[in-house]
């Protein structure tokens, strides 16, 4: 029941985001087993969907993670010394709390990292309260759950089973470092209960790892060059202490893991910069990569040996853009950075290859590399790509541009005077799709960007988000007084190239990023504290649910404009090279593409990946298979021959299908009707004559076999054919000169096909006489085709009994014998000849027959003589008609199919 306007609206934008995602954004986009079989989905499935989706959206989680409840409760929270009001998700791995006052506090607790959770004694004070504890000796309290027991068996069946996949192991290699005994939340707890044979083994293999893998960069990049720079304590030195204190204290008051509490206090630390020493770590907690590199102990190192030494296509990308990647970082100006940059890079793609490798991941992952371990480096590349920015890495980087889209919308909310000014905001839309590609990392200064990446990790794309709309205000004057695009692009790229921040504690690097002259004035300093502290202040009110309300409503049309596009490009390409109208053309091809999408949407299993290939050549995206071609044939064809039209449906999509994978795609099937509306008598016969020889025909056509006894075949008819005015035409001499004639222009022919065999003519006249079948001009047409047909049955045997001459007299001069037949062989579709069995006439058709066949010249040359043939083949046909009642019939046709198919499982269902 839908109780509001609103509430429908939604639901439809709902539906139509599946259905767009599921049909046209086939790389990225799983569907939720309830909304498999279209006509069962419920508006319950459609708000579980939002509902799950959301979840990954806020928690940044995996998108195999499954939502299975949602609670209300309270979660103590030490610091403020009291319960905060929240709700709690509990999913496949993770059980997380969000308070109900928006950035007042945020839990993420992965399952691997818990230890235990218990009931607790029922109170006035503590109403149904459990308590889940995690190894990093922390205990979080939740009250006011309801139905907690059953709550309570569900986590600890999960728990078990978490455990059970993912034992916990011990990263001894870890716990060394001083800044690590905040992050290691995998680490040894004495007491845990789960696990400890795989703690023991882990460390070996960890040991042997080590040795097998021994060019694994061990550390981050940056810190080598932190050793080797200056060491005076400066301004800098003593700001990055600083903060390292202030991080500390926080770490002792809200938690040191993954399972820390995450409120507004951290969000302004993050907003200052997180310490050197600290970001890599802090970026694996945040991103909750941590979780997976913890997860899959040897794995990345077992990438690395598969995937490098390999050469292709993607590893050739690869090794182009090694060099441009921070090229001004001294860390990437020796082998050392660029080989562990490969070998990331290398890795990532192997496990990938959905993705593989798209441009601007090389510099996100150099800037990973500079904070964090190689293999952490790997893992929170992992995290970027599937989790935190979803479908941005990909062929048509859908991701990014749906989130462009949302970005020119939150302008013309945020900033309606900058969008007044600018009424087309795409030319800010193409200038900020770097912006969220590469995190401002391409366009603004190393050492400020890492601040805004610092920002993104915790915040996710909104951070990106309001970190853009406030440098558009900041140069909103300038942008209203640009004269042009170019002059727009140069006002933000001066902007961003002097952003500057006055706490790194690194030399500024060398920025090549700005385009301006030397005889402009110099622009104005930025400091990246400043700037990100304004894009919180004044555009941080946006949530993550309108977010991703957003981001639905803007990739619906992003598909659809990726749709029109390819479609555009498609009739850009056909166009030229056929006959049919352009508005036709287009008519076509919404009803191509219709009979794949319902295909595709109806049908199971549905092999979406092999019709649908954005990688392709736009006018070979779309293809179909056999059953959707005839489908289609049926309904826009003007060959309709009864029953017949299946079959000539088959022979022409065998005919299409010139590299047999059996599909074929736009740009075949809209020539091969070309010809059939609007080609020439000749051009028509042709394309009917290769139907009726292989590879169209084949020795197993369902029709090809069948007997069809018809005395306007027989071949002991005299070759004096007489007229209804009482005339008579003698077509002995027509055929002595027609043979003649024939033979002189073979030679002018552009490509000779092949001499159709009696059987395979014999399927080409059963095919005319369909064709026939109800039209105006049905008796003339008739009369003329077996006048056709003895002439032609009489060439060949002509043909034939020349060559049996020939070779009679070369071996001794045997008398030739008649091959005419008997009146009782009057049927030329018998499947024997000649006394030999239909077996041996299958299998050498060529003895069987005696050598028996025709020319498409001998075809044409004869159809030529009848002018009611001619007039048939060459009378205008009008495909608009067929279009209007395809479009009406398209899809009564798939349903009628579908409930055919479906009374056979009926019945073998029933008793």
């Amino acid at each position: 029941m839908f109780l509001n306007l609103d509430e429908v609206f939604r639901i439809m934008e709902q539906l139509a985001d599946v259905t767009l995602r599921r049909l046209l954004d086939n790389e990225g986009f799983d569907l939720d087993p309830g909304l498999q079989e279209p006509s069962q989905i419920t508006k319950r499935d459609l708000e579980a969907r939002a509902q799950n989706e959301f979840f990954r959206a806020f928690f940044r989680l995996p998108r195999r993670e499954k939502l299975h409840a949602v609670l209300d409760c309270s979660l103590w929270t030490p610091f403020s010394r009291c319960h905060t009001a929240g709700r709690m998700f509990t999913s496949d791995s993770y059980i997380c709390f969000a308070s109900k006052e928006a950035g007042c506090c945020k839990v993420i607790l992965p399952l691997r990292e818990v230890v235990s959770v218990e009931k607790m004694e029922d109170t006035s004070l503590l109403p149904n309260p459990i308590v889940v504890s995690v190894r990093s000796k922390t205990a979080f309290q939740f009250i006011e759950l309801t139905e907690r027991d059953s709550l309570l068996e569900s986590l600890l069946a999960r728990l078990r089973q978490v455990h059970a996949d993912q034992p916990v192991h011990s990263d001894t290699a870890r716990d060394g470092d001083l800044t690590s005994p905040v992050f290691h939340s995998t680490s040894v707890c004495s007491d845990h209960r789960f696990g400890r044979t795989e703690m023991v083994s882990s460390q070996n293999s960890e040991e042997r790892e080590k040795e097998m893998s021994p060019q694994l960069h061990r550390e981050a990049l940056v810190a080598g060059f932190r050793r080797s720079g200056s060491q005076s304590p400066d301004s800098r030195l003593s700001r990055e202490q600083i903060k390292l204190r202030l991080w500390n204290d926080h770490f002792v008051e809200y938690g040191r893991t993954v399972c820390m509490f995450r409120t507004e206090k951290i969000r302004k630390l993050v907003a200052m910069g997180i310490p050197e020493s600290l970001r890599g770590k802090l970026w694996l907690l945040f991103s909750d990569a941590v979780t997976d590199l913890a997860s899959h102990p040897g794995y990345y190192g077992n990438l690395v040996e598969e995937s490098m030494g390999k050469c292709c296509l993607v590893t050739e990308e690869i090794e182009r853009d090694l060099h441009r990647s921070l090229p001004e970082h001294p860390a990437f100006q020796n082998e050392t950075g660029i080989a562990a940059l490969r070998r990331v890079l290398t890795a990532y793609a192997h496990r990938n290859p959905r993705i593989g490798y798209c441009q601007s991941m090389n510099i996100l992952t150099s800037l990973l590399l500079l904070y964090a371990e190689e293999e952490e480096a790997f893992w929170l590349l992992v995290a970027v790509c599937e989790r935190m920015l979803p479908d941005y890495f990909n062929h048509r980087v859908i991701g990014a541009q749906v989130d462009q889209s949302v970005f020119e919308e939150l302008i013309k909310e945020q900033l309606p005077e900058l969008a007044e000014h600018m009424r087309d905001l795409s030319a800010l839309a193409s200038i900020s799709l770097s912006w969220f590609l590469t995190l401002f990392l391409s366009i603004m200064p190393l050492e400020s960007a890492v601040n805004v990446v610092d920002c993104f990790f915790y915040d996710g794309i909104k951070a990106i988000f309001q970190l853009g709309l406030a440098v558009l205000e900041a140069n909103a004057e300038d942008l209203c007084s640009s004269k042009d695009d170019s002059q727009a692009l140069m006002v933000l790229s001066r902007f961003l190239d002097h952003i500057k921040n006055e706490d790194s504690p690194g030399p500024p690097l060398s920025s090549h990023h700005a385009f301006f002259s030397d005889d402009q004035e110099p622009c104005p300093m930025t400091d990246i504290a400043d700037l990100i502290r304004d894009s919180y202040e004044k555009f941080g009110d946006q949530s993550v649910a309108q977010i991703e309300r957003m981001r639905c409503k803007h990739r619906i049309r992003v598909l659809q404009g990726h749709e029109d596009t390819t479609k555009q490009n498609v009739l850009r390409v056909v166009i030229p090279e056929v006959s049919v109208l352009p508005e036709d053309l287009e008519e076509l091809y919404d009803l191509f593409k219709r009979e794949h999408m319902m295909s595709c949407y109806w049908e199971q299993p549905r092999p979406v990946a092999l019709r649908h290939d954005p990688s392709r050549p736009y006018a070979e995206q779309y293809r179909i298979d056999a059953r959707q071609f005839a489908r289609l044939f049926q309904l826009v064809s003007p060959w309709t021959c009864g029953a017949h039209t299946e079959i000539l449906a088959e022979r022409t999509f065998r005919l299409l299908d010139e590299n047999m994978d059996h599909l074929i795609e736009f740009k075949a099937f809209v020539s091969c009707l070309d010809i059939m509306y609007n080609g020439e008598m000749n051009e028509k016969i042709k394309l009917l004559y290769r139907l009726h020889i292989p590879p169209a025909l084949t020795e197993n056509d369902r029709d090809s076999q069948s007997p069809l006894k018809n005395p306007l075949l027989s071949t002991s008819r005299p070759l004096v054919i007489g007229k209804s005015n009482g005339d008579t035409v003698d077509y002995q001499k027509q055929l002595k000169q027609m043979i003649k004639d024939l033979a002189k222009e073979k030679d002018k022919t552009e490509k000779e096909l092949p001499k159709m065999s009696q059987r395979e003519f014999i399927q080409f006249c059963k095919t005319l006489y369909s064709m026939f079948h109800e039209d105006p001009e049905e008796n003339d047409l008739y009369q003329a085709i077996a006048t056709v047909t003895t002439l032609l049955l009489q060439i060949g045997e002509v043909g034939q009994r020349g060559s049996s001459s020939g070779s009679c007299s070369q071996e001794g001069g045997e008398e030739p014998q008649a091959s005419a037949p008997s009146p009782e062989q009057d049927s030329v579709f018998a499947d024997t000849h000649n006394g030999k069995s239909p077996q041996e006439a299958q299998a050498f058709p060529e003895e069987a027959q005696g050598g028996w066949t025709v020319s498409l010249e001998h075809i044409l040359a004869s159809l030529l003589t009848e002018q009611s043939l001619v007039n048939f083949f060459e009378k205008p046909l009008d495909i608009k008609s067929k279009l209007e009642n395809a479009k009406i019939n398209q899809y009564s046709l798939k349903t009628c199919e579908m409930s055919r198919q479906s009374q056979p499982e009926l019945k073998l269902s029933s008793p």
